[in-house]
């Protein structure tokens, strides 16, 4: 008996954010068709000049955008940033530096500390417990 394996597929908004790109940029055949997982990988390994042009100006989806800015998601959000950004005004708001940026880089900042404390005082109780077994 041989067994016949499907190709596995996926739509294109979740190859577009697997390749961190925005949909509704993407070129007419890549949104309207379906992805395979060969193909998802192909574009990964060798974009074509649309896919590295879409990566280098955008516009760039939110959590792309919320990464360039050092932000949450949730961040944009309050800042009223709701639409994709291309790189230029990623740069504009960088150097613009909106006092609710700054708020948000801070409050990013203590959220990444908070969870290094986490992590850290985890690890130890881990340890005592190895320790303990010991």
């Amino acid at each position: 008996m041989t067994s016949h394996q499907t190709t596995q597929t996926m739509k294109p908004a979740t190859a577009a954010k697997k390749l961190g790109v925005y949909l509704e940029a993407t070129p007419a055949e890549f949104q309207e068709g379906v992805v395979s997982r060969s193909e998802l990988n192909a574009l990964q390994a060798d974009p074509p000049e649309w896919l590295q042009e879409l990566r280098r100006n955008g516009p760039h989806p939110r959590p792309v955008v919320a990464a360039k800015l050092g932000i949450s998601i949730s961040g944009l959000a309050r800042g009223s940033i709701t639409d994709a950004l291309t790189t230029e005004q990623i740069e504009a708001l960088k150097k613009e530096l909106p006092e609710w940026l700054q708020k948000e880089r801070a409050t990013q900042a203590e959220v990444r500390k908070e969870a290094v404390r986490i992590k850290e005082k985890n690890a130890e109780k881990q340890a005592e417990r190895d320790d303990q077994t010991r």
